[in-house]
């Protein structure tokens, strides 16, 4: 009885807020029936490397233009939004706002649009980033969502495996091959926990797929640690300019 009058106030003083628009809402940690109609959830046809949304239907795995003419080294690959209006709103506060409160929501669209079949044993590894941007900005926010999602799916969780031993200039506005090019040997597993990925599958999670350098990267390093199979979550999916 204590606690439940110590949340009646709490919400009293704190009422639930929107985390999209900021307006009032029922519970927290959730969006207001507007915001939640303009997500742009991912359904229906997907890439099954990159999640990216296709036109039609199929019973077979399919892959987009961009999969095939650039090959992933990865197995299966899901998205849970398109990266624009709520969503892209959602992320780069994620990533730049402190917005600790998104990820529980998040996590639960990521953990539900998982590649189908992960294995148990699956080890989630998040993206990393470089120590000097991660002192700047005090969290990774790939970290807290691969986290959530280990805990969603019982398995786990390996925030240190992967290392960005190299500084990288920012990506924004920068061509596939610039990215690529950039990305090109600036993760590796750290010393020491090859041993545990070896023969393991591993999920890769990050908040953003553009072109999909940086997972590559991370999915390179995985192979010369002899992973099983690689797959790849990320909350958005920035959608190729018609």
């Amino acid at each position: 009885m204590l606690r439940t009058g110590l949340q009646t106030a709490l919400q009293m003083i704190y009422p639930p807020r929107c985390l999209g628009c900021g307006g009032l809402v029922e519970q927290d940690h959730g969006l207001c029936a507007s915001c939640f109609a303009e997500t742009p959830f991912i359904t229906g046809l997907v890439c099954d490397l990159c999640g990216i949304a296709l036109p039609g239907c199929s019973d077979s795995a399919v892959q987009c233009d961009d999969c095939l003419s650039i090959g992933r080294p990865w197995s299966r690959g899901r998205a849970a939004l398109r990266y624009e209006g709520v969503a892209r709103k959602l992320v780069l506060g994620l990533k730049h706002g402190d917005r600790h409160d998104i990820v529980a929501m998040a996590a639960d669209w990521m953990a539900r649009a998982c590649p189908p079949d992960l294995p148990p044993e699956t080890l989630v590894l998040p993206v990393p980033l470089h120590l000097f941007r991660l002192l700047s900005r005090r969290y990774n926010q790939s970290a807290l969502l691969a986290q959530a999602i280990a805990k969603r799916r019982g398995m786990a969780f390996c925030p240190d495996s992967l290392v960005r031993h190299r500084r990288t200039v920012s990506l924004d506005g920068k061509s596939r091959d610039a990215r690529f090019a950039e990305l090109s040997d600036a993760i590796s597993v750290r010393s020491g926990h090859a041993a545990r990925l070896r023969d393991r599958p591993v999920l890769l999670v990050d908040d953003v797929m553009t072109s999909g350098a940086t997972l590559a990267a991370c999915a390179v390093a995985c192979h010369h640690a002899q992973c099983r199979e690689i797959y790849v979550s990320v909350l958005a999916r920035v959608a190729k300019a018609a």
